[in-house]
């Protein structure tokens, strides 16, 4: 009976040396992942450029844009007012059915469409083909104020965009050259949004439906196309200066 008892001793003893081998692993695997977590997963940039694009619709989106326009001033001088509005709709229809045909998404497709169809029901109102394009006038008012407003409270629009994009947390408007990136981007917009105010203001005054169709497509792709070489411009400086990059070892 001893020598059972003694067997049956050593071998309730040997594993005591098991867990504590068990937890010094589990806080090494612990501290080995989070060493892991904190040098794979620094702040990823934003990829200003096709943000900015993304945001304007592409160069194709402008595109789209200024087709039913130039389509509605054409057809104004031969057709009744609703039928030049409607040949406008139907354009603008028919390209939004080829953007979704090319795997656009169905509200980026479709903005076209409620644009015309928002400028088509004021002109239908108000029996002036001119008020097509009225909407599209007072938003760049809007905007001109807008953007100015920014400037002079110190808090450029193109700068709390920025911020928002990557998460919000960022000193910019602390941060001298980035403040001052984002104060020059944001009158260069607004210098696009007055400048296109003012020309078809003019126009609109002037009575003049194919000036406008023309100024609305000279003064939207060209002019919006600088605008956002300014905003990528400045992204790109904020991003360099104040986002946090890959760790180099």
């Amino acid at each position: 009976m001893a020598p059972a008892d003694q067997t049956d001793h050593v071998h309730t003893d040997t594993p005591t040396a098991a867990p504590l081998t068990s937890r010094k692993d589990a806080v090494t695997m612990t501290e080995d992942h989070r060493t892991h977590e904190s040098v794979e997963s620094p702040e990823q940039p934003v990829d200003t450029k096709q943000a900015v694009m993304d945001g304007l619709g592409g160069v194709s989106g402008m595109v789209y844009t200024a087709l039913p326009v130039v389509a509605f001033a054409m057809a104004v001088p031969f057709l009744s007012l609703p039928a030049a509005i409607g040949a406008a709709i139907a354009i603008a229809a028919g390209l939004a059915v080829f953007r979704m045909w090319r795997g656009e998404k169905l509200m980026s497709a479709l903005g076209g469409v409620f644009g015309v169809v928002a400028a088509g029901g004021v002109s239908a109102m108000t029996g002036s083909a001119n008020d097509f394009f009225l909407i599209g006038i007072w938003a760049s008012f809007a905007g001109a104020v807008i953007t100015l407003l920014s400037l002079l409270v110190r808090r450029p629009l193109t700068g709390v965009i920025w911020n928002a994009m990557h998460g919000g947390t960022h000193p910019w408007r602390e941060d001298r050259p980035t403040l001052l990136v984002h104060d020059l981007a944001t009158l260069a917009v607004t210098a696009v949004f007055a400048g296109r105010f003012i020309v078809r203001q003019w126009l609109y005054v002037a009575d003049s439906t194919a000036g406008l169709a023309i100024a609305d497509t000279v003064t939207g792709f060209p002019l919006t196309a600088l605008a956002a070489v300014a905003v990528i411009w400045a992204f790109r400086r904020s991003t360099k200066r104040l986002v946090t990059t890959p760790a180099q070892d």
